[in-house]
């Protein structure tokens, strides 16, 4: 199997209660890379960087079996940069500034040796960029998932509403679920996502509280670890996203029994990302803390009935 990851490579500078930073290595393709990357060494990632983005980065992509043939350095042009400030509760933000510099200009364009793949991870970039990394691929992949937002459903709301129907699997927020479905009770909220848009697998992600896997009339629900300190939740989403594709890619199972564990996985990856800012903490565990971590979220959703 290979994995195609299209997503940002960028910079962010965050400030949390816990501290902040200055300007650091972010993105949705770099976070779903890293983590992807701990179960599967065949990952081919879609991007774009300007001549400032460090080419110390790209060599440790490689190392980890992510290809960069597909991004694309603009010469002269800054990378993507975001910064924001997190409130108290980690849950909420605010954005202080947003640079789209070279994804202003982004026009993603695939390698021979990507168009035929196994699983596409399309991370939460606009909906017209997704559809045309769809439309390069040679065949149709086992499975096609997708993350999106707020602003393209309140922005680009046809050309989101088009790639969704293009895709096998959603994977986004429960605030994210309630607005696209125009529904608030969370269940009621994922029928209509299915329904509408003929998905095959729906994933909403509730933060601290877990994450839901839904197919047809199937739910999994895995509960989120309880953790004694967050320093920076940017990335979560994707490093979950990441450690899911990358489980499923390992074990070469794309079935609702095994996104179950999947889940599990995902979770556990997004757990490690909060420790620390930006992506340091996913290219410091070694493949032995995410078994122990795993195990940790085993034992917390056992349970015996008499």
């Amino acid at each position: 199997m290979s994995i195609v990851v299209a997503g940002t490579v960028a910079f962010d500078a965050i400030e949390t209660p816990f501290g902040k930073t200055d300007k650091i290595i972010g993105g949705s393709g770099t976070y779903i890379s890293l983590a992807a990357s701990y179960f599967y060494g065949n990952i081919k990632l879609v991007s774009v960087v300007g001549d400032d983005f460090p080419k110390t980065m790209f060599t440790n992509f490689n190392k980890r079996g992510i290809y960069t043939d597909g991004v694309q350095v603009m010469k002269g042009k800054k990378s993507f940069f975001w910064s924001g400030k997190y409130h108290l509760d980690m849950n909420t933000r605010d954005t202080l500034k947003t640079e789209l510099n070279v994804l202003a200009d982004f026009n993603p364009i695939l390698p021979d040796t990507y168009r035929k793949c196994d699983v596409v991870m399309l991370g939460n970039i606009e909906p017209n960029l997704q559809m045309q990394v769809i439309n390069q691929l040679a065949v149709r992949p086992k499975l096609i998932a997708m993350d999106t937002m707020n602003y393209w459903m309140n922005n680009a709301k046809k050309a989101l509403d088009k790639v969704l129907r293009m895709v096998d699997m959603l994977i986004i927020n429960d605030e994210e679920a309630r607005q696209l479905a125009n529904e608030y009770a969370i269940a009621k909220a994922a029928k209509a996502i299915l329904g509408r848009y003929q998905l095959k697998y729906l994933v909403i992600k509730k933060g601290e509280h877990g994450a839901l896997l839904f197919s047809g009339d199937q739910i999994f629900f895995a509960p989120a670890l309880p953790l004694e300190e967050v320093f920076d939740p940017t990335g979560a989403g994707d490093t979950f996203a990441g450690g899911f594709i990358g489980y499923l890619a390992q074990t070469k199972n794309i079935t609702f029994t095994n996104m179950k564990r999947a889940i599990i996985y995902g979770s556990a990856m997004a757990s490690f990302c909060v420790e620390k800012f930006g992506p340091q903490r996913l290219m410091e565990i070694k493949k032995t803390n995410i078994t122990k971590r795993v195990n940790e979220f085993v034992d917390l959703m056992k349970v015996t009935m008499k």
